[in-house]
């Protein structure tokens, strides 16, 4: 195991072992222990009572975080010339069709977000192999299929996110920036929680929320009090 730098010790210090912290507490103790020389991304890990492995207890949603996320998402709009200038005026970074889909298929995948109309999914499906893993493939549930270009595009550059539990029932999702003020960055976390509680599934049993961990890029983790409401 490497060796924990100075600085690394003195911020693991500053957390109470063994104390469940509010989620006000823990923004201000991730803020205190953040000493990247950059603008460090804000995460958050919720372990779920589910097994995503029964299609009845899969977790899946999307959420407006209300202070945004911080980052410049890229938005990738695959439309059909009818609907380009809308997608533009929206803010999308790149905008077109088949040659985009082209330099997908070339490996490229340099966007954070692709948006794209019902039409022109059935010409997605071969690139699933490319967008899968990286989590790009458009989704009728996330929003990210629609006629709506324009506000789906304008959604995501105002700070909405979709997340999945993965296979052994975290939702991992990023909720802001460390320059965040504190009450900004426990807004957004609490937005996400109250969401992911809204979408507890019928067949989940036993204890829903059974543990949050905030951190930043490079910090250690702070534990967050599940009993969230």
């Amino acid at each position: 195991m490497a060796r924990l730098t100075k600085k690394q010790k003195e911020a693991v210090a500053k957390i109470e072992k063994g104390r469940l912290y509010s989620l006000d507490e823990a923004s201000a103790l991730i803020k205190e222990i953040t000493n990247t020389k950059f603008d460090a991304s804000v995460d958050i890990a919720v372990r779920l009572g589910v097994d995503p492995r029964k299609a009845n207890q899969m977790v899946r949603g999307v959420v407006s975080l209300p202070h945004g996320t911080g980052k410049d998402m890229k938005v990738l709009a695959l439309v059909t010339p009818d609907k380009e200038a809308e997608a533009k005026e929206a803010g999308a970074d790149y905008v077109g069709l088949d040659e985009y889909l082209d330099k997908i298929k070339g490996g490229w995948t340099d966007v954070d977000v692709i948006i794209t109309m019902p039409s022109v999914m059935g010409k997605l499906g071969p690139l699933g192999r490319v967008l899968g893993p990286r989590g790009l493939m458009p989704n009728p549930k996330t929003g990210t299929v629609t006629m709506d270009v324009a506000k789906a595009v304008t959604e995501v550059k105002a700070g909405k996110i979709d997340f999945k539990v993965d296979k052994t029932g975290i939702v991992h999702a990023a909720i802001g920036k460390a320059s965040f003020s504190a009450d900004k960055i426990a807004g957004n976390a609490n937005e996400l929680l109250q969401t992911l509680i809204k979408l507890k599934p019928t067949a989940a049993k036993g204890t829903y929320v059974k543990s949050i961990f905030m951190s930043s890029t490079m910090s250690p983790s702070v534990a967050v009090d599940p009993k969230i409401g």
